[in-house]
């Protein structure tokens, strides 16, 4: 007496279910892995700047070296992301629906694109956030006079270079797929949780031909 294909579907089914919860849970616990590690070293390196002789001129000039040092690092990993993007100048389309402005009661953007243009404009907001906390630990430490955050953001932020997705993409040639298929998730955090499920990419073919079918966007992004 054979299975019935509706009961073997049925079992597919439940066992795919399965495989994504357990792949989403493990994804989870890496990023919540990820932020304890980042607290653990904030934390750490806290008590360490009680330490250090800020006065004496020779050290803080050092620090200064070090967080200047740790800036060019990062300037040069992203300038060789750029060239490597550049190199695979990958052509394939991307269409993904954008989340609405928290708080617009609009629908979510349809946004069509390529790989090369999504990695491009992927590092073009790092470059910016980078320069931003630039802009701003400049302030705290030659306006406000603070010094024990140039030790703390000479670390982070290159630790974090190295654990984005563009990095592991480009520089460590893990494939694109998982917590690195495109569109990018979002990391999760308290803005994307009032969002809820609004506040995320939506990049699933349903989600897309109903975007399309409504004419949200779709103007092919370069």
């Amino acid at each position: 007496m054979g299975i019935s294909p509706q009961i073997e579907t049925k079992g597919e089914a439940r066992s795919t279910r399965r495989k994504k919860q357990r792949k989403a849970s493990s994804q989870v616990m890496a990023r919540q892995t990820t932020a304890t590690t980042n607290l653990m070293i904030i934390l750490g390196m806290m008590q360490v700047t009680k330490r250090i002789p800020f006065e004496d001129e020779n050290v803080l000039n050092l620090v200064r070296a070090i967080y200047i040092g740790s800036n060019l690092v990062i300037a040069a990993l992203y300038f060789y992301i750029q060239i490597q993007i550049n190199k695979k100048k990958d052509m394939t389309t991307l269409k993904y629906v954008e989340p609405a402005p928290m708080g617009s009661s609009e629908e979510g953007k349809l946004v069509t694109t390529t790989i090369h243009a999504y990695d491009s404009n992927q590092l073009r907001q790092l470059w910016r956030g980078q320069l931003m906390g630039i802009a701003m630990m400049s302030f705290m430490h030659l306006y406000m006079k603070y010094t024990n955050p140039l030790v703390i953001q000479s670390i982070i932020p290159v630790k974090s270079v190295f654990e984005g997705n563009l990095a592991k993409i480009h520089i460590f040639g893990q494939p694109a797929s998982g917590d690195l298929k495109r569109p990018f998730k979002a990391a999760q955090g308290f803005m994307s949780a009032m969002q809820g499920a609004n506040g995320t990419v939506q990049s699933d073919k349903k989600a897309v031909e109903a975007a399309e079918k409504a004419g949200r966007g779709g103007a092919k992004e370069e």
